[in-house]
């Protein structure tokens, strides 16, 4: 059936055409993981070992829905996140670094004042991973994640159960916080990756973005990118202790305007700041 050697050089002649030398080694090595079940560490000294037809087979399998597009997340049916393992499907956004940096900000902000009781609200928590890694170093905080999608919270609440059964989640539209959620609702913190992509800005997309992951966790229409950031800070002005704080990514290519926009509805001590690809990509508002 081969070896491991044969496989990877499989892996390089199919998929030349949807992703580059390093991310194709990467899928090799994320694949290997799950085909195996051992640590990456392993990968280099197994190269030349002959594989059991089950185990080629899964390596075969795992390809085949490469080649259609279908993102190595949901073939595994998991994603890494802030030092742990996330359930995702396709009612789930794929979690990703930049997201990573947003938490590990509001991680650094709060770790060193745990006396406080913090409460937190993720908006649009899809696999819940905001939240639960919040949770999981802010012991002190009680988190909440807030999702329209019925079928995004039954990932979080899964991924809840493993990592941070205290979570609790919510379904509702941010868009009618009015109607949808109390108006005893008293929080220290908003956080949200809401939607923010533009039709524009769809073109320069890979197609395992566009054709699997969920369009309403993306996209916004041209006319009012900034129609969610415009909701999360009206519903902060209403539920937000003060002191609270907002924290939200953001479109890079709308920073300065997101940052007017919480000005004008009487935000401040308005903070942006770059991700690991010095992009504009977080930001932090106070009231």
């Amino acid at each position: 059936m081969g070896n491991l050697k044969e496989v990877v050089s499989l892996f390089e002649q199919h998929l030349d055409h949807l992703y580059d030398q390093g991310e194709i080694r990467q899928l090799c090595l994320m694949t290997y993981q799950f085909v195996t079940g051992k640590p990456a560490v392993h990968y280099a000294l197994e190269k030349s070992a002959n594989l059991p037809p089950t185990v080629y087979e899964k390596y075969m399998n795992t390809l085949e829905e490469l080649c259609s597009g279908r993102p190595i997340q949901y073939i595994l049916g998991q994603a890494e996140f802030y030092g742990n393992a996330f359930i995702v499907n396709e009612h789930t956004l794929i979690p990703r670094q930049e997201t990573e940096e947003l938490v590990d900000w509001i991680i650094k902000d709060n770790v060193r004042n745990q006396q406080k009781r913090l409460t937190i609200l993720d908006i649009g928590t899809g696999s819940g991973c905001i939240a639960i890694s919040l949770k999981r170093k802010l012991e002190n905080a009680d988190l909440t994640g807030l999702d329209i999608s019925k079928e995004a919270l039954k990932i979080a609440r899964i991924n809840a159960q493993r990592l941070a059964p205290q979570v609790e989640f919510i379904e509702a539209d941010i868009l009618e916080w009015e109607m949808a959620l109390s108006d005893g609702m008293n929080l220290d913190i908003i956080v949200s990756n809401p939607p923010y992509i533009t039709p524009k800005e769809q073109l320069k997309m890979h197609k395992n973005v566009l054709q699997f992951e969920p369009h309403s966790a993306l996209f916004v229409e041209d006319h009012f990118p900034l129609l969610f950031y415009s909701a999360i800070a009206d519903f902060g002005k209403s539920h937000l202790n003060s002191p609270g704080h907002l924290y939200c990514e953001i479109n890079q290519y709308l920073a300065a305007e997101t940052a007017d926009l919480l000005r004008k509805k009487g935000y401040k001590e308005i903070e942006i700041r770059k991700d690991i690809n010095q992009v504009n990509r977080m930001i932090k508002a106070s009231i």
